[in-house]
C-alpha cells in the first residue's frame, strides 16, 4: 500500500481512498453532489482531501439508487444519507458532511438554536438560486 501526503500533511494510504471504508467494515456517510457544479465540485475536492474514509461521495448524474430522492430534489439541496440509512438534507447535510473533517466542531456552530434561525433560510435561499442560475429554473418560496 503507497501512502502519499495530503495538503493537510498528513499520510493516507492511497487504498483508503477508493471505496472509502467497504473493505474493512466502518459505517460509510455517503455525500450526494452535484458533479456538474464547479464551486461543489471544489468543495468536494477539499474534502476528498481532509475527510476520513468515513465519507463515500457520489455525482448526482450517476447515482441509479431507486431509493434516492429524484434527480431534481437531489439538485436543489445538498444531501447526505447516514450509513444507517437516514437522509439529512440542507444545511444539516452540510455540516454533517463536515463532521468527517477535522473542522467538523467549527461547522456545528451554524446549528445552534440563534444561528441556525439565521443560517437555514440563508442556506435555502443560497441553494434555490444556485440550482436557478445552473438549471434554467425557479424554484417556488415553499419547495425544499
Amino acid at each position: 500500500m503507497q501512502a502519499r501526503r495530503s495538503a493537510t500533511g498528513f499520510h493516507r494510504p492511497r487504498a483508503a481512498r477508493g471505496a472509502r471504508g467497504a473493505e474493512s467494515g466502518v459505517a460509510v456517510d455517503t455525500l450526494f453532489y452535484d458533479g456538474r457544479c464547479p464551486l461543489c465540485m471544489r468543495e468536494v475536492a477539499l474534502l476528498r482531501r481532509l475527510a476520513r474514509p468515513t465519507l463515500a461521495f457520489q455525482d448526482i448524474h450517476g447515482a441509479r439508487d431507486a431509493a434516492l430522492p429524484s434527480r431534481e430534489a437531489l439538485l436543489q439541496s445538498l444531501h447526505l444519507r447516514r450509513a444507517g440509512g437516514e437522509m439529512v438534507v440542507g444545511l444539516a447535510a452540510n455540516v454533517a458532511m463536515w463532521q468527517h473533517t477535522r473542522f467538523g466542531l467549527l461547522w456545528r456552530v451554524l446549528l445552534l438554536p440563534g444561528i441556525r434561525a439565521l443560517t437555514v433560510p440563508l442556506y435555502n435561499y443560497w441553494a434555490r438560486r444556485r440550482y436557478s442560475r445552473l438549471y434554467g429554473c425557479v424554484l417556488r418560496e415553499d419547495a425544499p
